[in-house]
């Protein structure tokens, strides 16, 4: 019962009264991966505020083998874009660290994220922006996203929407099929996102919006994962003294 068009619609009028509050003539800064999440963002805003005042920033690390995807988005939207290659700054990072420091496979694999999203800060910063978050409810609910990388931003079109429903305003906004319905990759270890999870996004969608799961062992891995991972969506802690 999910009625696509009313929320494409209801969301395109938010982005608008969001930058009408906070930042009047100010542009939407959008990281371009090429994914069905980057895609209906950037689309949501090139309807909300017109092509001209949404910047895409495509951000390989080396070699992207789907970075093509990323440009026939911003091809297709029509709109201004910058690529930053974030290789060099994510090697010149973990060659200044100390001979002797043992670095994280976790903290090696969300590096990128994180510079990627100073590098949008930066563009954003440099041209009147404000910074879309492009995650959605599924991945938010289970922790799929890297603090203060991808999980940045000033404002979230797709936070309370779910994989399938992305999917459905990406239709509705006439984006093309293949970066609709391409197979989520994390970008960062080669494997679908599916395959990371342990479940399908069908499945996870499905647990959220209804609370039905067939299979016992994937709903325990889902509630703990969005137990651990809980502290992501919420403001940092503040110390209140009494004074």
């Amino acid at each position: 019962m999910f009625d696509a068009l009313r929320i494409k619609n209801d969301c395109v009028a938010w982005i608008r009264r969001f930058f009408a509050e906070n930042g009047p003539g100010c542009n939407a800064v959008v990281g371009i991966s090429g994914g069905k999440d980057s895609s209906v963002v950037a689309a949501l805003c090139v309807e909300a505020l017109g092509r001209d005042r949404v910047i895409g920033v495509l951000m390989p690390c080396g070699a992207q083998p789907d970075i093509d995807c990323a440009y026939e988005l911003v091809h297709h939207l029509g709109i201004r874009h910058y690529l930053l290659n974030v290789k060099a700054a994510v090697d010149g990072m973990k060659a200044a660290l100390p001979v002797d420091f043992d670095l994280s496979a976790q903290s090696a694999q969300n590096l990128p994220p994180r510079l990627r999203m100073a590098a949008v800060y930066m563009i954003s910063q440099s041209c009147n922006g404000r910074v879309a978050n492009t995650c959605n409810l599924s991945e938010d609910w289970v922790g799929y996203s890297t603090r203060y990388g991808d999980a940045a931003g000033d404002f979230s079109p797709l936070s309370r929407l779910t994989v399938q429903e992305v999917k459905a305003v990406g239709r509705v906004l006439g984006l093309p099929a293949d970066l609709v319905d391409k197979t989520p990759i994390d970008g960062l270890c080669g494997k679908t996102d599916e395959d990371n999870l342990g479940f399908t996004y069908a499945e996870l969608d499905r647990y959220i919006r209804t609370g039905e799961i067939d299979d016992p062992a994937k709903k325990a891995l889902i509630d703990r994962k969005h137990a651990a991972n809980l502290f992501k969506l919420q403001l940092m802690p503040v110390f209140e003294p009494e004074i």
